[in-house]
């Protein structure tokens, strides 16, 4: 049972095709600015990559918005990483350099995501959840 208050919620929504574009245009330049090494492999190992690619940028999107930062100098991109959560395959998020230090300050004790993804759209959403001593 996760126990806190709820301290931010981020929401982000992108076009598949759009990510498809993009990899097509910048490649391993944006892969490299956006994503871990471990995301694009699991995104390369997919037989849709772009697909997946949009699902983690719209989780890093909607973690960043959560925090009210938004990508850029308070919080990077590869602050932020998509992984699996090893028991149940779920995805989540491990915090580090200037995400994780904003999350100490802020008292942060877990991030909730959930992502989807249609044929068209990858969705993300993020909550903040605080310490309990901390509400």
């Amino acid at each position: 049972m996760i126990r806190g208050c709820v301290i931010g919620a981020g929401i982000d929504l992108v076009e598949n095709e759009r990510m498809a574009q993009t990899l097509q245009r910048w490649g391993v330049r944006f892969k490299d600015r956006v994503f871990l090494p471990a995301e694009q492999a699991y995104c390369d190992a997919k037989a849709f990559p772009s697909n997946h690619y949009a699902g983690r940028f719209a989780v890093k999107e909607a973690v960043s918005k959560a925090f009210g930062t938004g990508v850029g100098p308070q919080i990077g991109w590869c602050d932020i990483e998509v992984i699996r959560n090893p028991e149940t395959g779920a995805p989540s998020v491990r915090l580090t350099g200037k995400a994780q230090a904003l999350s100490d300050q802020l008292g942060v004790a877990t991030v909730l995501i959930s992502l989807s993804h249609t044929h068209n759209y990858a969705i993300a959403h993020a909550l903040l959840i605080a310490k309990p001593e901390t509400c």
